[in-house]
């Protein structure tokens, strides 16, 4: 049993310096907190970069690493005698293929640097402009008050950038009228959604925005403790924040920061698995209501935002809502595009929200070959036809198509990809990030990937005779978003591409 004084919210940590979870590292660790043996045990095999001890290189299975190549890779890395595991997306697609060392240092094998749009001041986040350390919409955030800056929020339209769309203000509202004066601000950093990078390039261009962002936020909600959730395998990024918190001197003074770093866990991008992380615990989602803006961290109201929408709000303040909602075109604001994939310039580009495929695929250089398809908002929202190739890319559009914005991380397939493959790719994903705690999802995405993989072998499309009934268990009967998305790349993928998944 749990001691009433046990620290658990330091166990993840502490194993993670140990070594992984080994038992003398989970004594070690039991005797330190006060948790028990069997409850750290639980917890530390949750986590990819501490269930298993021992150095390995780590192979990207991400779809546009693996167009790129991946599987040549990993034979080269076992030829040479390397012990190498294959992982989830690494949130490297625009330089893909992706490793991590054996020492967890980034190694790539494609071009060197990411494309982002040319310095633009009237973009909100402006990725390639110069850093403002002058915190002055933070100063004005101060003299305007709470009520004006919600109002400006409110006018501004900003959306969740992170997958959900949802409003921002909303949030904001919901925490000023918790009677609870203990209160958390939360950047979720996690970035690990395939295609995915932006959250990647505004830590390590524009770390500031996203401080101020959550300092306004902070002092709008009247608290001092903020924490931001970075993924472990963003050392880089890790190592710009505490830079940029340094760099910012007596403008952060009163607050106080804690950069926590995930331990592989894509669920953890889920805002209430990544709060149980926090805890010391399974980054399983909780049941809502209550929504974290009631009881989040430690149970306490926790405003909770991802690095792009935390890092738009100082342009909001400093400029005006309407200023913001007319940088949109279909919908509000500029926002960050990833693209990656058959294409000359893979980045991120920040441009009116509700540009088309074309739009943004011309300001990366252009298309490789003959388009066949492009996932438009990461693995969650499945594929498109090219036919769909100007249909805006917002919320609702995307929507009304049966896909999703999510976070905007776009992969464009050219016609040499067989999209039952490319399925085969993003269902062993979804499978290997389920959290298990629901068993639609947890059985689902293991029973799909294995009828995929069985197709992919006998040529025989009798493999999908019950694909559609598990695939609406799962939507319908999943605890979070996860399992609720996770058939998508193999339900769209026959939907538009019938061709792919004939008799062979």
């Amino acid at each position: 049993m749990q001691k009433p004084d046990s620290q658990r919210e330091k166990i993840i940590e502490l194993l993670e310096h140990a070594g992984g979870a080994t038992e003398d590292a989970v004594a070690q660790v039991s005797r330190e907190t006060g948790v028990p043996e069997a409850d750290i045990w639980g917890t530390g095999k949750f986590y990819s970069l501490i269930a298993t001890p021992g150095k390995r290189v780590r192979i990207c299975d991400g779809l546009t690493c693996q167009m790129a190549g991946a599987d040549e890779l990993a034979k080269k890395i076992s030829d040479s005698g390397q012990a190498y595991e294959r992982v989830s997306c690494l949130g490297q697609c625009d330089l893909a293929i992706a490793t991590l060392t054996e020492d967890m240092k980034l190694k790539t094998y494609g071009k060197n640097e990411t494309s982002v749009t040319p310095n633009d001041p009237n973009l909100a986040i402006n990725l390639a402009g110069p850093v403002d350390l002058s915190y002055a919409a933070l100063n004005k955030a101060r003299q305007l008050g709470p009520a004006a800056v919600i109002e400006q929020l409110e006018a501004s339209g900003l959306q969740g950038r992170g997958g959900a769309g949802f409003p921002a203000h909303i949030k904001w509202k919901s925490l000023r009228a918790q009677t609870e004066t203990q209160r958390y601000v939360i950047c979720n950093a996690d970035e690990a959604e395939p295609g995915t990078f932006k959250d990647r390039e505004t830590i390590l261009r524009q770390p500031h925005k996203m401080l101020e962002g959550l300092a306004i936020a902070a002092a709008m909600i009247e608290t001092t403790d903020i924490y931001i959730y970075i993924r472990g395998e963003y050392g880089h990024e890790y190592e710009s924040i505490n830079r940029a918190i340094e760099e910012s001197g007596d403008q952060l003074s009163e607050f106080n920061f804690t950069v926590v770093r995930g331990h592989g866990a894509y669920i953890c991008g889920e805002e209430t698995a990544l709060l149980e992380s926090l805890e010391g615990k399974r980054g399983m989602p909780r049941l809502k209501p209550p929504f974290p803006t009631e009881s989040g961290f430690r149970g306490k109201p926790s405003l909770i935002h991802n690095v792009e929408t935390i890092a738009c709000v100082p342009s909001i303040v400093h400029h005006g809502g309407q200023h913001f909602k007319d940088l949109g075109r279909t919908e509000a604001g500029s926002k960050l595009y990833c693209i990656s994939g058959h294409i000359n310039k893979p980045g991120v580009y920040e441009l009116p929200l509700g540009v088309t495929l074309d739009e943004l695929v011309a300001a990366a250089g252009g298309y490789l070959g003959t388009p066949l398809a492009f996932s438009p908002g990461g693995a969650s929202s499945g594929f498109l036809p090219i036919e769909m190739r100007t249909l805006p890319l917002d919320y609702k559009n995307l929507a009304d198509a049966g896909s999703m914005m999510g976070s905007s991380g776009v992969v464009v397939l050219n016609d040499t990809v067989d999209m039952a493959q490319a399925a085969g790719w993003q269902l062993e994903f979804f499978e290997r990030e389920s959290c298990g705690q629901c068993a639609p999802c947890r059985i689902g995405s293991r029973y799909l990937r294995r009828q995929n993989d069985d197709y992919l072998k006998h040529g025989d499309p009798i493999a999908f005779e019950h694909a559609d009934d598990v695939a609406w268990e799962m939507e319908e009967g999943s605890i979070c978003g996860l399992g609720m998305v996770a058939a998508k790349p193999l339900e769209s993928a026959r939907e538009h591409f019938p061709d792919h998944f004939k008799t062979k």
